[in-house]
């Protein structure tokens, strides 16, 4: 298996196929980013109502080789230019994610180079690092709140593969709450975007939803009351409606109260996990970075940015295009792996579907192990 030396410079190629978009990326070692091509599925996946994960792997199957040939192309890279080839390997749809590792594999086998099995979420967990090294750059240790579709935690981050969970969820995550209330209001896929974009018109105080664990000690989560009281308020309030002018106005004032209610409810617990953090490490200019699908929200972003520089902290996060799934961040994981020495992956390596940050953390109250 060739090794990883820490000293190389060049091209990584990076795979990504966890969920519903197939996505391939041409990253440099010192962050220079060459190509990034995203093939999404919505189109297949919306008269579903959601994602079915073997339609997602059907299509990741039929796309990765156009993909990948796209992205090689738009870097004016070829395969011998390579030096690396690194995959998600985990969490996610394992159908989806088995396509990704035996595309990878294969060319890192053909190129003799070495593969990198990366963790989606350590993925997003890296990102802003290299979107701010136009910046100055971001330092370990750092806090990162991680929240998207199928996740919602805090972490304190201090080397790649080195984490500490401050909190996770304990039910549904923030972006599936979007998703959810997207599909009661029959906004369709994909249901962050359509719930921010209708609560523009819509009235954040026409609604009392509630703030789950908002003021509460600890850093977890829990956001399957919320999306219970939008099915509740839609039902008493909207349903009955006949007038339609009536009906989309109560939808946007929904919409913006469950926008204000996820907003509130991650600045609270962020809050708490800023006190930690800062209690953890002596760290002159503590940095606060948030990831994820949901952190292209623009009020959520601004509640926190306001929060962060509230308690000392800079605030960070990847440009909105960066911020949902891309394969940008699986290559520049595996650049990240490099440059601090560690090992590339075996070709022997078995795709997790379930795959934590910190497998030391100890679940949250109510429930198992969450990825």
């Amino acid at each position: 298996m060739p090794s990883s030396d820490p000293n190389l410079t060049g091209a990584i190629l990076g795979i990504e196929t966890s969920c519903d978009e197939t996505a391939a990326a041409v990253v440099t070692t010192d962050g220079q980013i060459l190509s990034n091509v995203i093939a999404s599925q919505i189109d297949d996946h919306a008269e579903h109502g959601g994602v079915v994960p073997e339609v997602a792997a059907r299509a990741h199957l039929t796309q990765i080789d156009t993909v990948i040939a796209r992205a090689m192309d738009e870097a004016d890279c070829s395969y011998s230019d390579l030096t690396a080839v690194a995959a998600t390997g985990g969490p996610g749809l394992i159908g989806g994610v088995l396509v990704g590792t035996v595309t990878a594999k294969a060319i890192a086998s053909s190129c003799d180079v070495p593969y990198f099995a990366v963790n989606h979420l350590e993925g997003h967990a890296l990102t802003a690092r290299l979107t701010a090294l136009d910046d100055g750059g971001i330092d370990y240790p750092y806090l990162l709140l991680l929240v998207s579709g199928g996740h919602s935690q805090l972490l304190a981050v201090s080397a790649p593969g080195v984490y500490r969970r401050y909190g996770t969820t304990m039910d549904d995550a923030a972006g599936e709450a979007f998703d959810k209330s997207a599909k009661i209001l029959g906004l369709g896929l994909p249901g962050g975007p359509k719930i921010e974009a209708l609560a523009r018109q819509g009235d954040a105080a026409s609604y009392d939803l509630p703030r789950p664990l908002k003021n509460k000690p600890g850093c977890h989560f829990s956001f399957s009351g919320l999306k219970t009281a939008v099915l509740t308020a839609y039902q008493k309030t909207i349903e009955p409606l006949e007038d339609q002018a009536s009906i989309d106005q109560k939808k946007a004032d929904l919409a913006a109260s469950l926008q204000a209610a996820v907003a509130e409810t991650l600045t609270s617990r962020s809050r708490n996990a800023m006190d930690q953090f800062l209690s953890d490490h002596t760290v002159t200019a503590p940095c606060f970075v948030v990831a994820g699908g949901v952190a292209a929200n623009q009020l959520i972003r601004q509640m926190l940015m306001d929060l962060a520089h509230a308690k000392g902290f800079q605030f960070n996060a990847p440009p909105i295009g960066l911020c949902t799934d891309n394969a940008v961040m699986i290559a520049w994981a595996a650049a990240e792996r490099i440059k601090a020495g560690l090992p590339a992956d075996g070709l022997d390596f078995a795709p997790r579907p379930r795959w934590p940050l910190d497998p030391e953390a100890s679940p949250p109250p109510g429930r198992g192990v969450r990825p």
